[in-house]
This record gives C-alpha cells, structure tokens and sequence, in this order.
C-alpha cells in the first residue's frame, strides 16, 4: 500500500529525493512520517507531515538539511535531502499514521513501505 523510491548512492554534500506513493485509502486523512534505519541501529523517526501538509516535524539531526511534503493529487510524499552526511546512511521507510496529526513514535504509523538504500559516501 505504500511504495518508497528515490534512494540510491551519494557523496556527502550531495542531495537527494525520496518519494512515497500510498494509496488514497491508507493516506488522504492522515499524517504521514519518514523513518530510517541504519544497520545495527534500531529504526528512528525522521520527520513527518500532517494530514494537510500544513504541519511538520523533523528530527534534530535532520533539521534543516531535510524537507517534507506531501502532494495530494498523486497521494505522493517526498522527503528533499539536502547536504547529506555519511550518519544518514541507512534504509529510509515511510509510513501512514493512524491519525492526522504529526507523530513520532514507531507504534503511531499503521502502514509501512518497504524501504529504499541511502548511502552516503565520505
């Protein structure tokens, strides 16, 4: 139900654009997250979009170098990555809440993709 795209091999200082296509069943009402896990690491909240696209929330090590948003006509997601470090090296899944507000907590998303490899080189 959900399908994430975009990853791929970088170099750090480089960008890159994830992408997260749901179904309008599982999205159109409610909020959306991107999550990532690096090997060895347990999976860790990125940031999110309300149902809206009006509210978002970032994790800090991501502030201001990602962005999220959401593009209803296609119940498309995306997450702009922007000057990219090699700690951002991981599996990036996104995922649909079960309600409409921004969320944080794992146990919050119903949906889950299947995840898309971001490798950062140094």
């Amino acid at each position: 139900q959900l399908q994430a795209s975009g990853g791929g091999l970088v170099q750090a200082g480089d960008s890159l654009r994830l992408s997260c296509t749901a179904s309008r069943r599982t999205s159109s009402n409610n909020a959306m997250g991107w999550f990532r896990q690096a090997p060895g690491k347990e999976r860790e909240f990125v940031g999110a979009v309300s149902w809206n696209g009006r509210s978002t929330r970032y994790a800090d090590s991501v502030e201001g170098r990602f962005t999220i948003s959401r593009g209803y006509a296609e119940n498309t997601m995306y997450l702009q990555m922007n000057s990219l470090k090699p700690e951002d090296t991981a599996v990036y899944y996104c995922a649909t809440a079960r309600g409409s507000s921004v969320v944080t907590t794992t146990t919050s998303y119903q949906y889950w993709g299947q995840g898309t490899l971001v490798t950062v080189s140094s």
